[in-house]
This record gives structure tokens, sequence and C-alpha cells, in this order.
């Protein structure tokens, strides 16, 4: 059981078994379970996997405090899976993820979609987008 509400200021160590199996995001959250009060604390990580990769990951968690690198590099090492949850051919392989700092490329894309929009707020003017967004719709589920 992982329970991440407790707050327990005098926590000083916080032992994280199989720590190849939680991702980057919820090792950060956990390790912040500790430090909270005056004393100095500790977070130690441990894994039975010798794979290169694994050490790679956790080094990461180990260099930096910051989420949004944390997030980023998860993102680097698992890949998008799938955006939404659906599986659209050739489409998800095709797709780049912005980095979520990297703020030029996200205006841009944000000003382009605003561009087609206000172009044609059906879609009617760009079938293949269209497309791809009625399919996304069909298939979205929001109860």
């Amino acid at each position: 059981v992982v329970e991440v509400g407790v707050d327990v200021p005098n926590a000083t160590i916080i032992m994280i078994e199989g720590a190849d199996r939680f991702g980057l995001a919820q090792l950060h959250q956990l390790r912040g379970r500790v430090g909270r009060g005056e004393h100095e604390s500790h977070c130690y990580l441990f894994t039975d996997s010798d794979s290169e990769a694994t050490q790679k990951r956790l080094q990461v968690l180990v260099r930096t405090q910051n989420g949004f690198e944390l997030a980023e590099a998860d993102l680097d090492f698992r890949g998008p899976g799938e955006v939404y949850g659906v599986r659209q051919s050739g489409f998800v392989d095709r797709l780049k993820i912005a980095k979520l700092t990297d703020y030029p490329v996200i205006q841009k894309a944000r000003q382009a979609a605003r561009d087609v929009l206000h172009i044609s707020p059906t879609l009617e003017a760009f079938p293949a987008i269209k497309k791809h967004v009625d399919a996304w719709e069909k298939n979205l589920h929001l109860e």
C-alpha cells in the first residue's frame, strides 16, 4: 500500500524496494514524504534489476529534485504511450511530443490550431485533420 497523504514531519528515512517498478513521478512523490522536518533525510532506492536502462533511469531521480525535469526524463525513457488511450494506426509513431518547457513550440502549435479553427471551425477545409478528430471523438468516452 502506498499512501502519499501521510505527513510525519520527523520522518527522516524512506526505503523503496522494487524502485524499478515505479515511475519517476511516483518515486519523486514517495521521497517527498521525508525531509519535512528540521533533520537531514535520506531516500534509499532498491532494485533487483541489473539493467543499464533501469540504473540510468533511477540516476535521474538521484540527480534532480525538479518534477518537470523528471516528467520529461520519464517521457524520454518510456515514450508517450497511447495518446488519449486511443490507438490510431500510424499516427502515434509519427507524433512528436514537445517538452514541457518548450514554450516556443507550444505557442506555435496553439496558434496553428487557432488559425485552422478560424479558417474552418468544423474542419471541413482540412479533411485529413477532420478524419483524425472524428476518429478520436468516436472512441472518446468521458463518463
